[in-house]
C-alpha cells in the first residue's frame, strides 16, 4: 500500500510540474530551455573514445604495416615514447628499408614488367635492385640524368613493340585497304596520304583552319563498324577545324560549304596508337562528312 501511495504522490507531482511548465510556455513562447546532452563525465568519455578509435587498428598494423602481433609490446613501447633515441632511429630506418624493399618486390617490379610485356617478366630484378640500392647509397656508375634518359627512351621502345604486337594488324590492314582504295577512279589522294571521294560538290566558302564549322558526319572502321554518327544523334556537330584529328582538318579546309565527301583517314592522320572510345589503336578511319556551314 505504501508503494502504491508513493507512486500516486509522484504522479501527482509530475502532473503539477507539467501543468506549471505548460503555464510558463503559454506566458512566454520564446523561452528556450537548454537541453542537457552530457551523459557521462568527460574523463570517462575520453577513455571510451580512445578505445573506439582503435577499432580496426590491429588489422591495419598486421596487414598494412607488417607488424607481428607477438611483438605488440614493442609497438606500445614506441607509442609510449614517441621521442626516439639513436637505437630507435636506426630501427626506424631499418624498418623503412624493409618496407621499401617489399614495395620494390611486390609492386614496382611487377608493374614495370607489365608495362614492358603483359605475359613475360623481362626485367632483370637483381640488376634493378642493384641500381636502386646504388642510387640510395650514392655510388652509381652513371648519373641520375643519364639513368632517366635511358629509362625513358627504352620504355618508349618497349611501348612501341608492345603496341605493335597487340595492334599492328590494324595498321597493316589499314595500309592494304588504302592501297587498294587509291586505285579507284573516284578516290583522290593528297600528299599526306589522306584520301577522299566527292559525293556532292558544294559551291560555298572554303573554311580556314581557325574557322568554326557545323557538320553532319558518320565514322566507321574499315570493317564497316560505326563508331560515331551525328546523324544518329540527329544533331550536327560544331567545332573549329584545327581542333580535330589531322585528317579532318585537312579535308575540311579543302571542302566548300555544301559539300558531302567520304574521307579515308590513315592511322597517322587519325588517332595513331591511341585508343579513342570504340576506335582501336592504329585504325584507318572512314568518314562521311557533310559541311553545312561556317559558323560566324
Amino acid at each position: 500500500m505504501k508503494a502504491i501511495r508513493l507512486v500516486i504522490i509522484i504522479l501527482g507531482m509530475l502532473v503539477c510540474v507539467n501543468a506549471s511548465a505548460a503555464k510558463k510556455v503559454k506566458k512566454s513562447k520564446k523561452a528556450v530551455v537548454a537541453e542537457k546532452v552530457d551523459t557521462i563525465p568527460m574523463s570517462d568519455f575520453s577513455y571510451a573514445f580512445g578505445i573506439a578509435q582503435t577499432n580496426g587498428l590491429m588489422g591495419y598494423l598486421v596487414q598494412r604495416m607488417g607488424v607481428d602481433t607477438t611483438y605488440i609490446s614493442h609497438f606500445l613501447s614506441g607509442f609510449d615514447f614517441p621521442e626516439m633515441d639513436e637505437d630507435a632511429k636506426k630501427m626506424k630506418a631499418f624498418i623503412a628499408g624493409k618496407e621499401i624493399r617489399q614495395q620494390v618486390e611486390n609492386q614496382i617490379v611487377p608493374q614495370v614488367n607489365k608495362q614492358i610485356n603483359d605475359s613475360i617478366d623481362l626485367l632483370n630484378k637483381a640488376r634493378f635492385i642493384e641500381g636502386f640500392r646504388a642510387s640510395i647509397a650514392g655510388n652509381t656508375a652513371i648519373t641520375m640524368d643519364s639513368a632517366s634518359a635511358i629509362s625513358t627512351k627504352q620504355m618508349e621502345y618497349y611501348h612501341k613493340v608492345k603496341m605493335e604486337a597487340k595492334y599492328g594488324k590494324n595498321r597493316t590492314d589499314g595500309e592494304a585497304f588504302l592501297a587498294a582504295n587509291a586505285k579507284k577512279d573516284s578516290v583522290k589522294t593528297t600528299a599526306s596520304g589522306l584520301q577522299y571521294k566527292i559525293l556532292s560538290a558544294g559551291n560555298g566558302e572554303v573554311p580556314t583552319a581557325t574557322d568554326k564549322v557545323k557538320v553532319n558526319y558518320e565514322g566507321t572502321l574499315i570493317d564497316g563498324t560505326v563508331f560515331d554518327s551525328s546523324y544518329k544523334r540527329n544533331q550536327p556537330a560544331t567545332f573549329a577545324c584545327n581542333q580535330v584529328i589531322k585528317g579532318w582538318t585537312e579535308a575540311l579546309t579543302m571542302m566548300p560549304v555544301g559539300s558531302k565527301w567520304v574521307i579515308y583517314v590513315p592511322q597517322n592522320l587519325g588517332y595513331g596508337e591511341r585508343e579513342a572510345g570504340k576506335i582501336p589503336p592504329f585504325s584507318t578511319l572512314i568518314f562521311t562528312v557533310e559541311l553545312l556551314e561556317i559558323v560566324k
